[in-house]
């Protein structure tokens, strides 16, 4: 009895041990060498645009549990400068963040803790020379669209370019992997006039495909003009383009599995994925009443059943958000939270508004800078 006793006890004591150790394990530890400030584990950083030639961009911190102060420009607290002109795109990829500054055209990577661990300028690079745009990340990699039609192959680790392909195109715009795949939107491009001594915008119609294991361009697909934001989410591209000549932006998705064809779902200015679903917003602006006044009209697409749903995905969500100017959405892919972050341009910082997966209002805060344009989550 006294031998069962004991042995009991140990397989008590052996499965507590083994449950810390699971704990552990699912909750790894960030890097945070070099950090200036305690930061607790859940993080959210937001990536502000600012002001075009204003040297303004930066990157703010957010307790998603409330747990820590919010930092408005953890970037400059951390590495005792400004992030630069025009920040352009942020990802998340193998517990760092990388960021593209377009006016200032380089790529940084930083730690959990929006420490600086390198960084890679493009000005001397006549290839690249023109600016990098928005990213995204594989086996190692990150993959960078830039103006001037080229897409660049950069090793995550170093920031080394270690291969760049021209597509044929013109000013290179969203990206997005789907499989061995990659994605990326041929937007516009200027063609000098004669006759009126001045560039004029020429809208493309490119998407195109490229194989990732041999890096070259396999397919070139035919879109609505002036293709820009483009997602991945279940195995499908959603893309987003800036048609000035229809009532709003046209919602299209591109169908890896049905030899990549091209099927308009609607109407959106602005989205994001994530819980099997697509956050869209249709936004649209009367001119012809001073002050101008926007109209946001939210709805979703859920991409298993393939169904639009016309009505809100937002509930009891602050009234101003109706006419508010949606700069960019996105989804903590941990939680299922919706952030919605709205520009006041110049006029002052932008704001964010966070909703729970069902659209549950939660709470509105400052985002720390001008012109929200991304954020990044570690929990």
């Amino acid at each position: 009895m006294k031998v069962n006793k004991f042995l009991s006890w140990c397989l008590v004591l052996a499965l507590g041990f083994a449950s810390v150790a699971c704990s552990d394990d699912d909750e790894p530890e960030w890097n945070d060498n070099g950090s200036k400030v305690e930061l607790p584990y859940n993080r959210m950083f937001i990536l502000n645009e600012g002001s075009f030639n204003q040297n303004n961009a930066g990157i703010s911190f957010f307790a998603p549990k409330n747990d820590a102060a919010s930092i408005s420009d953890i970037f400059y607290q951390q590495n005792g400068m400004r992030l630069g002109d025009t920040g352009q795109s942020m990802i998340e990829y193998r517990d760092n963040i990388y960021v593209a500054v377009y006016g200032s055209n380089y790529l940084a990577k930083l730690n959990a803790a929006c420490v600086e661990i390198t960084r890679k300028s493009f000005v001397s690079d006549s290839d690249l020379s023109a600016g990098i745009r928005y990213m995204t990340a594989k086996d190692g990699y990150i993959y960078a669209s830039f103006y001037g039609g080229i897409v660049a192959k950069i090793n995550a680790n170093t920031l080394d370019v270690e291969a760049k392909l021209q597509t044929g195109g013109a000013n290179l715009e969203g990206i997005a992997i789907e499989g061995n795949n990659l994605y990326v939107a041929n937007s516009y491009e200027k063609v000098y006039n004669p006759e009126t001594d001045k560039n004029v915008y020429n809208y493309l119609t490119d998407v195109f495909v490229i194989d990732l294991r041999s890096f070259t361009k396999k397919e070139t697909l035919t879109v609505v003009k002036n293709p820009n934001q483009l997602v991945e989410e279940e195995d499908k591209l959603f893309l987003i383009s800036w048609d000035y000549s229809r009532e709003s932006y046209v919602l299209q998705m591109i169908d890896p599995k049905a030899n990549n064809s091209v099927k308009e779902l609607g109407y959106a200015t602005n989205m994001a994925a994530g819980n099997d679903m697509l956050y869209l917003v249709d936004s649209r602006t009367d001119y012809s009443s001073k002050p101008y006044v926007t109209t946001n009209t939210f709805s979703s697409y859920d991409i298993k059943s393939g169904r639009l749903n016309q009505t809100s995905f937002l509930k009891n969500a602050p009234a101003e958000l109706t006419n508010a100017s949606v700069y960019m959405m996105t989804v903590d892919d941990e939680t299922g939270d919706i952030y919605i972050g709205v520009t006041h341009y110049s006029d002052s910082n932008g704001d964010m508004y966070r909703f729970k997966k069902d659209g549950t209002f939660v709470e509105k805060f400052d985002c720390g800078g001008q012109n929200p344009k991304a954020a990044v989550f570690f929990d």
